[in-house]
């Protein structure tokens, strides 16, 4: 039976995010196939060994039943006096943001020499990264939108400036945050700079990106994969406001995803090939969630790669994999078999 730790939790702005999303993975996995441990991180950074409930972790409520952990040469150790080590052969990480999609869980794991599931560091990091994102992809010709780097700390272009390059609206966002926040859509010199306050509070590296708002819809796609790519169904955003906010992505307010994505055939395969090609551009592995708009010209344009996508019971990934015929438990398991299939240090 293989041994799998699943981590949740994290010191990001989406902890929270990732207490649901493993409340839902820990109910569909086939536990008759894994040993499984599960780790949690708290907001401090403190590792843990759980137990309890699934319940009591959806409402955060877990801490109190745990016991303090640290990692070991291919194993987590309970820090209970004992010192019992439990052995891994692949961690699951369920982590959102900071620490967790960023390369950071991912090159620890990597020096504990334990196989896990999704993209390695370098990938997890450049994706991570909005502006390093921007640059690779203009490299590999992957359409994306218009954009300015503002930099905390740094003399940066004045509105007027960014006027002059990139027209309004516009979209202010986090280089290195997710799930939307810090995310605003803006039309003026007043929304501007109030939108620029709050991606600089959400972003971990003091860089935002002011975007030229794309005109038109978003849609998104499940890839998965190593060497060989599968991309799985696309899906559509409808939402009533200017932006698919957190709000809209984990309470369905003002926001309905429908899949498969209402577009037709053409350029449903343009929207996937454009995935893929997003996917290997970025190095990625395991599996990642790719965003991307139409345009009212049927043109498809990046917005944004997720390396681990949500896991909840709403969660776009699942759904889209659903959609040609993955199961979300058959789901997790090809993950894991994607992860074993990979030298630890490399995809």
């Amino acid at each position: 039976m293989l041994k799998l730790g699943v981590v949740f939790g994290g010191q990001s702005s989406e902890y929270s995010v990732s207490l649901h999303s493993v409340a839902s993975f820990l109910r569909q996995i086939h536990n008759e196939k894994y040993d499984i441990t599960m780790i949690g991180i708290d907001q401090n950074g403190q590792f843990y060994v759980y137990d309890g409930s699934i319940d009591d972790i959806e409402h955060d409520h877990w801490i109190p039943q745990a016991t303090k952990a640290a990692w070991v040469h291919k194993g987590i150790m309970a820090l209970d006096g004992k010192n019992t080590v439990k052995e891994l052969d692949c961690v699951f990480p369920v982590l959102h943001g900071k620490n967790g999609e960023d390369g950071c869980v991912q090159g620890l794991l990597e020096l504990m020499n334990i196989h896990y599931v999704g993209c390695d560091v370098m990938s997890s990091a450049i994706s991570m990264d909005k502006e390093i994102m921007h640059i690779l992809c203009d490299e590999a010709n992957i359409p994306c939108a218009d954009y300015v780097c503002l930099k905390a700390n740094e003399e940066n272009p004045s509105f007027e400036m960014i006027q002059e390059k990139i027209s309004l609206p516009w979209i202010v966002k986090p280089c290195n945050a997710g799930s939307s926040y810090g995310v605003h859509k803006v039309e003026n010199k007043e929304e501007f700079e109030e939108a620029c306050k709050d991606a600089f509070f959400y972003d971990g590296r003091g860089k935002i990106l002011v975007e030229k708002a794309i005109e038109g819809f978003e849609i998104g796609c499940a890839v998965m994969g190593n060497e060989e790519v599968f991309t799985g169904s696309c899906d559509e955003i409808q939402i009533s406001g200017g932006i698919f906010d957190f709000e809209g992505k984990y309470e369905m307010k003002g926001a309905e995803i429908i899949c498969p994505a209402r577009i037709d055939e053409e350029t449903f395969a343009k929207a996937k090939a454009l995935a893929a090609k997003t996917y290997k551009a970025m190095n990625c592995c395991g599996m990642a969630r790719v965003d991307m708009f139409v345009t009212p010209q049927k043109e498809v344009i990046l917005n944004e790669l997720n390396t681990i996508p949500g896991f909840t019971a709403t969660s776009r990934y699942p759904s889209m994999m659903k959609e040609v015929g993955i199961e979300f438990g058959d789901l997790i398991d090809k993950l894991i078999d994607l992860a074993m299939q990979r030298t630890i240090s490399a995809c």
